[in-house]
């Protein structure tokens, strides 16, 4: 129903309304008592009446007397005077009372409305009601309608222009987009149209942003639905839903159909330990029938974003449902260059400025991470009420997102300060003079998250393997806080927690996952625990005998313990230039790359030693606290094939 024929019925039920309301109230305010037609020709005989009505009719005349001004009942009576009443005009003519004689209507439209409008009006609201419960919404028993939403032409467009650093997902894409528009240049040769489309990668990455790049490019209409929105209290609305989705999708072929999230939906079926026929599993049958079943859908491509791709059904990967799976992984240098300038477009920077600086620092960084480092950088610029957004704002910007906010009102003891200086040089020296490990970046023993103090190192190039000797020196690296504790102080403490658990860690993996042990050969020991959600086992089986499990122990301690000797003798040798980081920390609470190089030199820095900057509302680094502190989160290596 079309909004002009809404109009009409609107204003036709609001003058059937108006009538009803007048014909109610013509007569409001007299009260009408029937009489017999004696008692009213005898209150005639004594001039009780002022005025007298009479309409009349073949068989009779109707009566109605209207009382005299000074009468304190002020009613009015009705009564039927039977045709060829003797004597009757003669009386009133008599007694000196006004006679209004009065036609009878026949059967008027005011009349037929006041008896059938209001049988109208329910019929009407029954109608109503029934196509409410039949729309889709959020209107009255509409739970097995889509909620699918159709990109509009209103709306604002995002295109493949604004969406940097996916290339080949761009591609593979544009290549959807051209078949749709095309059809016969693929299909001349053979070739179809793919029905799915699976966008899979790290949260930040930009597939939904993708897929909205898509629906700006296709002029085709783009149906847009969330993994959830199919989740319901109640049983088989999911399936209805899809259903409902898919006739959607066919009335409007070709189309594009996005939904994101879909492992909200796609889940591993038999997953949990309650087995298998619950509604998010009727939920997915569905759209398995859907995608590829006995009756096919030309012309509705499914686009579907996921984050968890492990975890979805093998039946919904299979080709002839999703046809081709897009990873959408975190960019490269370049592609972090092309993301930056993507969102400073609406950004004024200053002149020093370096977009491909920026890009080779932030190593490991996704898009969101990206467009939150460009928001930082504004931000602080704002807060000290800059014009421009210099290359100073972007360092503080990165640090921030890579090491948290400074606590410069932390207070903690001139003891506890220096220990965490020696710490943090301890760490830095190392990574100076091990020669597989990552470039030193900065160091500072300035509070930043639920550190007391960090060092942090970024790598020259983009790294998707990692070699035993790199590894080596990163567990030597995270060694080197404690041993610099141990040779400059005399002591330990509980500063280094967190690095003997990742040395562990990772020397575990070096003999169980990657076989690095000359000791246990190229094999791999244990399964990766499985999530019981999965449907997965619950408990790990050991594929090994006890006699291997302690050679496997033998050769994880044998690993940090070679390192732990290697980094101690490393130290030990250069004690001087640890003291003088140390002290440099003490007095600078930063220091950056070329400065701890120079140090571990033996170079000594200028005397000038500038105080570091303190933003703006922050107060001067009290002293002390009692919290351990926790220190140098090294990014852990991740084994890629």
């Amino acid at each position: 129903m079309n909004s002009t024929m809404r109009g009409f019925l609107f204003w036709t039920s609001m003058f059937v309304l108006a009538v009803l309301v007048w014909q109610v109230t013509a007569n409001f305010g007299q009260s009408v008592t029937t009489i017999s037609t004696t008692e009213f020709m005898d209150r005639l005989s004594k001039n009780q009446f002022s005025k007298i009505e009479a309409t009349g009719s073949p068989s009779g005349t109707e009566l109605r007397g209207f009382p005299l001004a000074d009468d304190t009942l002020g009613k009015v009576f009705g009564s039927y005077l039977p045709e060829g009443f003797p004597n009757f005009y003669e009386d009133v003519k008599k007694l000196n009372v006004e006679l209004v004689g009065k036609k009878e209507t026949a059967n008027t439209w005011a009349n037929f409305l006041f008896l059938w409008a209001p049988i109208l009006l329910m019929v009407g609201f029954w109608v109503f009601m029934t196509r409410q419960m039949q729309s889709g919404g959020n209107k009255a028993m509409s739970f097995g309608k889509s909620r699918a939403k159709l990109s509009s032409s209103t709306q604002k467009k995002v295109t493949f222009k604004e969406v940097a650093g996916a290339d080949e997902a761009k591609e593979e894409l544009q290549e959807i987009i051209e078949f749709l528009r095309e059809p016969q240049k693929f299909q001349k040769l053979g070739g179809r149209i793919p029905k799915g489309v699976l966008l899979m990668g790290s949260p930040g990455t930009g597939k939904t942003l993708m897929a909205r790049a898509v629906a700006g490019e296709a002029n085709v209409p783009f149906f847009s639905i969330s993994g959830s929105d199919f989740v319901e209290m109640f049983v088989g609305v999911g399936a209805s839903r899809v259903r409902d989705l898919f006739e959607q999708g066919k009335k409007n072929a070709p189309c594009i159909v996005f939904i994101d999230e879909i492992d909200a939906v796609g889940r591993h079926r038999g997953a949990g330990l309650g087995g298998g026929h619950d509604e998010r599993e009727q939920t997915l049958n569905q759209l398995l029938v859907e995608m590829d079943g006995f009756e096919s859908n030309e012309g509705v491509i499914l686009i579907a974003a996921t984050n968890r791709p492990d975890v979805l059904d093998p039946a919904l990967l299979r080709p002839g449902r999703f046809d081709r799976r897009i990873v959408v992984s975190r960019p490269d240098v370049k592609g972090r260059e092309g993301i930056l300038q993507v969102h400073t477009k609406k950004v004024p920077l200053s002149d020093d400025v370096d977009i491909n600086v920026i890009a080779r620092g932030t190593a490991g960084f996704c898009g969101a991470d990206l467009a939150n480092l460009v928001n930082e950088a504004a931000l602080n610029a704002a807060r000290y009420n800059q014009k421009v957004v210099r290359m100073n704002d972007f360092e503080h910007a990165k640090d921030k997102v890579m090491m948290g906010a400074e606590r410069r009102s932390m207070i903690i003891t001139e003891e506890e300060k220096r220990i965490t200086a020696v710490h943090e040089a301890g760490h830095a020296l190392l990574a100076v003079l091990l020669p597989h490990a990552d470039p030193i970046h900065k160091v500072t023993i300035i509070p930043r998250g639920m550190a007391l103090g960090l060092t942090m190192q970024l790598p020259t190039d983009e790294k998707h393997n990692y070699s035993r000797d790199y590894l080596m020196d990163q567990m030597a690296i995270l060694m080197g806080g404690r041993i610099a504790e141990e040779i400059t102080n005399g002591g330990l403490t509980t500063g280094a927690g967190n690095d003997l658990e990742r040395a562990t860690e990772l020397s575990r993996r070096m003999v169980c996952e990657w076989g690095m042990s000359d000791e246990m050969g190229p094999l791999t020991f244990g399964k990766r625990e499985e999530q019981v959600f999965l449907g997965r086992e619950i408990s790990r089986p050991q594929e090994y005998s006890q006699e291997t499990a302690g050679r496997i122990d033998s050769e994880v301690t044998r690993f940090v313990l070679t390192n732990y000797d290697r980094a101690r003798t490393i130290l030990t040798e250069n004690k001087a230039a640890l003291l003088k980081i140390a002290d440099e920390l003490l007095a600078r609470e930063v220091l950056d790359a070329d400065q701890v190089i120079r140090l571990a030199k033996g170079i000594d820095l200028d005397d000038a030693r500038p105080t570091p900057p303190v933003a703006a509302g922050d107060s001067t680094r009290s002293e002390q606290s009692d919290r351990p502190p926790i220190v140098l989160p090294i990014p852990k290596p991740i084994a890629q094939a």
